[in-house]
């Protein structure tokens, strides 16, 4: 089975309110999957079935091949969009218990903890309560031990959350380096910026329903928009632009380069090849600044949930 996780025609209610409708997802063994959507959108409510904190109305959840059960507990790493630590706990004392919570031995749990403590620089906070912790510091906590018991899925919620760029470089870089070593991980975020950073498959729910999903770089295939950002240098830059307007969808492009010269967007049909644009383009300039604009996370997410 290539999929860790199968979300099958998921259906929630709370009273009246219909919290998912429908939804199904695929997440492929080994991969970091974004999973996104406005506000209420839904996201949190297939998380909390996931960690079987609720129950599904309709709709099943296989994990690994098998449907999910209590048992599946220990399989999964979940840090929270709130977090749940202790506060006037000391950090190591916390952190052993919450790992033998998910099944680690006193003395392994020490283990695992001292590697991650070196790793990441915190030793000296063993003896610390969490109140003493700035935010960041905390998140730091909360990470190291929502991944100690080396579960086959990972569930971060806004993991970035509190982290100056540092830390919050950092903690992708641990991310990506838990996915080289084989865990699947459901990243949930309203930072875009990191889903193109980190994601290979995201879905997008909007109003309880899922309106996309796949490989990223599928779905930004699928929002293309065969437009060209274009830096052309020429001894009559207007009487270019007119001549450019007529043969192609044209509008103003801007960018920063070191000359002065004409700034375009240049659209082509679907279909036709960006060379023949650029040898047109080189028989009327200096051709310095040639780029297709590729849809970002950003863009998609907005323009999907305003068509919807």
């Amino acid at each position: 089975m290539n999929n860790l996780l199968e979300v099958n025609n998921v259906s929630k209610y709370f009273g009246d309110f219909k919290a998912l409708n429908n939804v199904s997802v695929s997440i492929p063994k080994g991969s970091i999957f974004g999973l996104l959507g406005p506000n209420g959108a839904g996201k949190t409510t297939l998380i909390r079935i996931v960690n079987q904190i609720t129950m599904p109305d309709a709709g099943s959840v296989v994990l690994d091949g098998e449907a999910l059960s209590q048992k599946h507990i220990m399989d999964i790493g979940y840090l929270p969009e709130e977090r749940g630590l202790y506060k006037s706990m000391k950090v190591g004392e916390q952190a052993i218990y919450l790992a033998q919570l998910k099944g680690l031995s006193k003395a392994e749990a020490k283990k695992r903890l001292k590697y991650w403590f070196e790793r990441l620089e915190i030793g000296d906070w063993w003896n610390k309560k969490i109140q003493e912790l700035s935010k960041g510091m905390a998140q730091k906590i909360q990470f190291v031990v929502t991944v100690l018991h080396e579960p086959k899925l990972l569930i971060f919620d806004e993991p970035f959350s509190g982290f100056d760029p540092i830390n919050a470089n950092l903690i992708k870089d641990e991310i990506l380096r838990l996915r080289e070593n084989g865990a699947t991980v459901i990243f949930s975020t309203h930072r875009m910026e990191s889903v193109e950073e980190l994601c290979d498959d995201i879905a997008l729910i909007h109003k309880s329903n899922k309106i996309l999903d796949g490989k990223l770089v599928d779905v930004k295939r699928q929002f293309k928009i065969n437009t060209f950002e274009v830096g052309i240098r020429s001894n009559n830059q207007l009487e270019l632009e007119k001549e450019i307007s007529e043969k192609f969808s044209v509008s103003k492009a801007n960018f920063k380069t070191l000359e002065d010269e004409l700034k375009l967007n240049i659209k082509i049909n679907p279909g036709e090849n960006p060379n023949d644009l650029l040898n047109y383009l080189t028989q009327k300039g200096e051709v310095s600044h040639f780029v297709e604009l590729i849809p970002s996370v950003n863009d998609i997410f907005i323009q999907a949930v305003n068509n919807s």
